[in-house]
């Protein structure tokens, strides 16, 4: 950004090398140029390019003759060593994501696009699933998916246990407490939680909320029990505003959280049942409230993203996903597999500088699949 902004620079001078003060001219290139060079010495991958900068400098002082002559030698190699466009840098940003338990969901793909914009990641996994996801990292099984695009892998700085369901420890019930499967971990409410990453790192910059419960989510809702569907709502909605009123005290000014939503909460997906879409609707709801309540409170952007069907591990749950996702092959404008990365790339972008006055959104990222009203691989128009 540096160079970039030196070359700008050395680009306006040049243009108006008609000015009417040569002198002022002059002495603003002199500055510009001194500096540009040092910046240029470290920035070139040819260090027979700096050195021709240099010896060019000393054999001209710089006038604006010679600017443009230096101006169109750090366009080119800045052109070859600088990608154009906007980058997403998330260097110096830690990132909580809550909802992490393999290697194939939105959660793990929103980890790798935020890993490799530079966050550090932390997450936050089931505890009954925990002993098999710090398996599997372990023993390199998630290897090849952690591989980042410069080649590197996904670095996980810490895992933690959590169940964000149970706000407090005092809201397990003891046949929780007592179960074999939550044997062993400790501190995995989310008041625990937010309290062990604050001792841990102080405080994060990133909250992401990927995780969804419908224990009756195959009942239709008329046949959906009131425990089922509160259970819905809470494990899937409600947990969100809990994670974000326990986390938003350690979290710096500026920062951002995000959620992941479906086309349920606005349109009837048959088979989508147990209250998951009344779940899913209230999540985009606390969205907007939550928008302008953590803004005011701590300048914290709060997004959700509508995203497609993916054929994931917990997607599988509601017994017809790869039926969802031909549908959405054979309806959505876009006719191509949404891909799991194209949701951590939209998220990488809203939890970002790029995005600072977007807040209290839906951003669909479901190949436009949203913006149908028929069918397109209906009989009748098979006809």
């Amino acid at each position: 950004m540096v160079v970039a902004s030196a070359v700008a620079g050395l680009q306006v001078v040049g243009a108006n090398h008609c000015a009417s003060t040569s002198r002022r001219v002059f002495m603003s290139m002199t500055t510009i140029s001194q500096f540009n060079l040092k910046v240029a010495t470290q920035g070139f991958t040819s260090s027979s390019n700096a050195f021709f900068l240099k010896s060019l400098s000393r054999r001209h002082p710089p006038s604006v003759k010679y600017s443009s002559l230096i101006t169109r030698a750090m366009s080119g190699e800045t052109e070859k060593t600088l990608a154009y466009g906007l980058p997403i840098d998330l260097r110096g940003k830690r990132a909580f994501i809550a909802g992490v338990a393999d290697d194939n969901g939105y959660g793990w793909a929103i980890a790798k696009a935020l890993a490799a914009a530079g966050a550090e990641i932390l997450v936050g996994t089931w505890v009954p699933a925990l002993n098999i996801f710090e398996t599997s990292l372990r023993r390199g099984k998630f290897d090849e998916s952690r591989r980042l695009p410069n080649g590197s892998l996904m670095e996980i700085a810490k895992v933690y246990p959590l169940d964000a369901v149970y706000d407090t420890l005092e809201d397990v019930p003891e046949d929780v407490k007592a179960n074999k499967r939550y044997a062993g971990a400790s501190n995995w409410t989310v008041k625990e939680v937010a309290e062990s990453v604050k001792n841990d790192y102080e405080s994060i910059d990133i909250l992401v909320h990927s995780l969804a419960n419908g224990p009756e989510v195959t009942k239709p809702l008329l046949e959906t029990s009131r425990r089922g569907y509160l259970s819905a709502i809470s494990a899937s909605s409600y947990s969100f505003v809990s994670l974000l009123q326990h986390f938003l005290p350690i979290m710096n000014q500026g920062g951002a959280t995000l959620s992941l939503t479906y086309i349920a909460s606005e349109r009837t997906i048959p088979g989508y049942g147990g209250g998951m879409s009344s779940a899913k609707a209230a999540l985009e709801s606390d969205t907007r409230v939550l928008a302008f309540e953590a803004g005011r409170k701590g300048k914290i952007r709060v997004n959700t993203i509508s995203a497609g069907p993916l054929g994931s591990r917990a997607a599988k749950a509601i017994g017809f996903i790869e039926k969802m996702i031909d549908y959405s092959y054979a309806n959505a404008p876009l006719q191509k597999e949404l891909r799991a990365e194209e949701v951590g790339n939209t998220a990488a972008f809203l939890v970002s500088p790029l995005a600072s006055a977007v807040t209290g959104s839906v951003v669909y990222v479901d190949n436009g699949l949203n913006t149908m009203g028929l069918a397109l691989d209906s009989p009748r128009f098979a006809a």
